[in-house]
């Protein structure tokens, strides 16, 4: 078994889902007392939030790098980004281990692609809707990538900052994310990506016929599976 190198805190909350799902497949697929080894290193999110309200997304990439290379001292063979929108340094923290970092996105097209859904929807903070480091990667695979419309990201941004990552549930928020997933299917979507960590706490499958894709729930998933095979 592969050891875990998970890149936490973004926000905490999130992140136990990672934990929890992670463990979970490793019971499903190994059975008995079997749970997944782990490193995790929790960032304080107050200092990567500052970061993206600042537009200092150097000094954030710094901080994630900083803990991708203490994980792979610590003994992880690959990383896990516990969010999505701090993708946009994949790339550059990839250039400083030299342990595999498995890609949210990139994981997130397979699994569209293995569902037959080539229009997807993308939800999540607004850096990770309007800017093209997620979108891109999508497209690679040959997914068309829709976004709500103006109005719709910014309630779709402040409930992420305002409520989720403070661990607050509300069934206003609730409802108007489903009214927003059922514009973006009216409109052609054939999947939703929940595009950021902590929206699956709100919205989950059973509350919308619209398939949805819980990012968090995928990645950790697929990481388990990683960890017990030579590929996913």
């Amino acid at each position: 078994m592969k050891t875990i190198g998970l890149i936490g805190g973004m926000s905490w909350e999130s992140t136990v889902t990672y934990y929890q799902v992670i463990n979970e497949v490793i019971k499903e697929k190994l059975g008995g007392f079997h749970s997944a080894k782990i490193l995790l290193y929790s960032v304080d999110f107050h200092e990567i939030e500052a970061a993206m309200a600042e537009n200092d997304w150097e000094r954030g990439t710094e901080i994630l790098i900083d803990a991708a290379e203490r994980l792979e001292r610590g003994g992880a063979d690959f990383i896990v980004i516990c969010t999505n929108t701090w993708h946009k340094a994949a790339e550059q923290i990839r250039e400083k281990v030299t342990i595999p970092v498995l890609h949210v996105a990139e994981l997130i097209a397979d699994e569209l692609k293995e569902r037959g859904l080539n229009t997807a929807a993308l939800l999540g903070t607004r850096y990770t809707m309007e800017q093209n480091f997620y979108r891109n990667k999508l497209e690679e695979y040959g997914i068309k990538v829709m976004i709500p419309d103006e109005e719709e990201r910014d309630d779709i941004n402040r409930i992420i900052f305002e409520e989720l990552c403070l661990g607050t549930i509300s069934a206003d928020s609730k409802e108007r994310y489903l009214r927003i997933i059922d514009q973006l299917m009216q409109r052609g979507a054939e999947g939703i990506v929940l595009g950021c960590t902590e929206i699956g706490l709100l919205i989950q499958q059973g509350d919308t016929k619209a398939p949805l894709l819980d990012t968090a729930v995928i990645h950790a998933r697929r990481a388990a599976l990683y960890s017990i095979q030579t590929s996913l």
